[in-house]
């Protein structure tokens, strides 16, 4: 299909993009401005979630190093929390690609509800309190099943990936929630990279406008962390409880 890319759509791209990225590094919920960015300009759903893959993937990335600078990135955590992950992300992805394209709104909306009253009802899951020790995943099996469910709905709808994986990790592993948002950024680039070659083979990317909202996002990124690691982890649960009430009202009126 034909995407004709003029200075407005580039700036709708670029900046829905930033504001994409500095949110998904400290919460999730960005791909909330970027699916309908990219619709907006004329883009069918189902391309446009394939295409907002390449975005997150390099904003991912971008965050991950950004981390990893600042030491708040453990390379030894990264690949055994991959494992489930990547497993629910190709078959989340493998079902998305042939699914209706009305299936993503209400699985959306469904799963940001869930994420709501369990922050209201228990606030510690996505924010251990300060000196609680962390688990490895030999130590917490249920968090295994956390991390497959949070690959599969990223694989499947990508839009609030990031709140299921701090739930997955700050619950489960009980990290503090700047290296929950640290580990997150490294497992979500690697799952990404499972959707986009589904959504490749499937044909679902349009390369041009996903790498030019990509420069936004990875700009995004790499201020987000900066942020993350300075402010108290109180304002990052407000932040992160904000946008999952946003993600909620984005997905029932859109």
């Amino acid at each position: 299909m034909e995407f004709e890319l003029t200075i407005i759509s580039i700036s709708l791209l670029i900046g829905a993009g930033f504001l994409a990225g500095f949110i998904n590094t400290i919460a999730g919920g960005g791909s909330m401005l970027t699916l309908p960015a990219f619709m907006i300009l004329g883009m069918p759903a189902d391309i446009a979630n394939g295409t907002n893959r390449v975005g997150i993937f390099l904003q991912s990335l971008a965050g991950a190093r950004g981390f990893y600078k600042e030491g708040k990135l453990a390379p030894a955590t990264i690949v055994p929390n991959l494992v489930p992950t990547l497993i629910g992300a190709f078959l989340g992805s493998m079902l998305a690609s042939y699914l209706p394209v009305s299936w993503l709104k209400p699985t959306l909306l469904v799963t940001m509800l869930a994420m709501a009253v369990l922050m209201l009802v228990k606030p510690s899951v996505v924010a251990p309190p300060e000196g609680t020790p962390t688990y490895t995943l030999s130590e917490r099996p249920m968090a295994v099943l956390g991390l497959f469910f949070a690959g599969f709905y990223g694989g499947f709808v990508q839009a609030g990936v990031g709140f299921l994986l701090i739930a997955a990790v700050a619950g489960g592993l009980r990290y503090d929630l700047v290296r929950t948002n640290a580990l997150k950024m490294a497992i979500t680039a690697a799952l990404t990279v499972i959707a986009l070659i589904v959504f490749v083979f499937r044909g679902q990317v349009m390369w041009i406008p996903g790498l030019v909202m990509a420069v936004g996002t990875v700009a995004g990124a790499s201020v987000s962390v900066k942020f993350a690691i300075k402010v108290p982890q109180s304002v990052l649960k407000w932040v992160l409880f904000v946008m999952v009430l946003i993600t909620c009202a984005a997905a029932y009126f859109s």
